[in-house]
């Protein structure tokens, strides 16, 4: 097995051909790059230099090895210049998790402001119900998650980011449609599309029938947003899903929006990633732009408001 500290002797003396020069680069002194030298020649068995009064040369076979050990420190120092550009942003991976919503609503427009402050990171965007991207920091396959705790686990830090308004959505020619109000009694004996077990909303939403003594009729469970809303859309049941995902739907009338009596429902989204590990330059930056991004106390929480004020300080 080769000793990389001679190694290293050998190379900076057969670059220079000089001892003295040698010890300069090295920092120690020339004794100790001889006494290398001769230690290194012993193990490799090969006369490495010769010497001619104060010079030195390089044998053939000093010469040889010494093309093998320059592309060895050649290699060196692109190392060096790759951990500097992956501290220094310049490259590395962000791998991220996080809900359908999410992914289609924040993500594009989160990665783009991310992306325009260190472009060379690539992102990997993974989606998935909260509870599956919970699973996913746990498997190492993302860092960093914007979901909702769906599960608590005790590996996984969450941190509070925003809170989603859920609406209770409906077909505009459904009887209920015109009500100033509903109650969950009103919900017992409809067809209710729900989200699928391990999402946030879906957490959320049996709590809120349990606490109200209703079991819900469950006519279907889907991860797949679009889908709900065109089931509701042509009267097949009623759902409850993020504000965000509906606004154009009803603003245009094709889906429609009662409130549920006492206060409005909200969906707390976190940002989640391991206890105990160390980020990735990456992942940590992605982290402090979230944290700069998050809603102040008093403010309004939801998406839409997050994405004004990034625009508005970008203006």
């Amino acid at each position: 097995m080769i000793n990389f500290n001679q190694l290293r002797v050998f190379y900076h003396a057969a670059r220079y051909e000089n001892f003295t020069m040698a010890a300069e680069k090295l920092f120690i002194t020339q004794p100790a790059i001889t006494a290398q030298i001769k230690l290194f020649e012993e193990h490799c068995n090969l006369k490495l230099f010769k010497k001619k009064g104060r010079k030195i040369y390089l044998t053939d076979e000093g010469k040889i090895l010494y093309d093998y050990a320059r592309q060895v420190f050649d290699y060196e120092k692109e190392i060096d210049d790759v951990i500097e550009d992956l501290h220094a942003l310049k490259r590395g991976m962000l791998r991220l998790g996080t809900t359908k919503t999410y992914a289609r609503y924040f993500m594009p427009f989160m990665m783009t402001s991310f992306h325009e402050t260190y472009p060379q990171v690539k992102i990997h965007l993974d989606e998935g119900s909260s509870q599956a991207m919970t699973l996913s920091l746990l498997e190492i396959k993302n860092e960093v998650a914007v979901i909702a705790k769906a599960v608590d686990h005790p590996d996984v830090h969450f941190i509070p980011f925003s809170q989603e308004e859920l609406v209770f959505i409906l077909s505009p020619e459904h009887p209920l449609a015109v009500k100033k109000a509903v109650s969950f009694k009103d919900l017992k004996n409809e067809p209710i599309i729900m989200k699928e077990i391990g999402s946030g909303t879906r957490k959320l939403v049996d709590g809120l029938f349990e606490k109200n003594g209703i079991i819900p009729s469950i006519l279907m469970e889907t991860s797949n947003t679009e889908f709900i809303k065109q089931l509701v859309q042509r009267g097949d049941g009623l759902s409850f899903v993020v504000r965000e995902a509906v606004a154009r739907e009803l603003q245009e009338g094709k889906l429609a929006t009662v409130p549920i009596e006492g206060k409005k429902i909200y969906l707390d989204v976190s940002i989640a990633y391991l206890k105990g590990q160390r980020l990735s330059p990456s992942a940590q930056a992605f982290l402090d732009i979230l944290a700069e991004m998050a809603p102040k106390k008093g403010q309004d929480q939801g998406i839409r408001a997050i994405m004004a004020k990034v625009l508005d300080q970008w203006k």
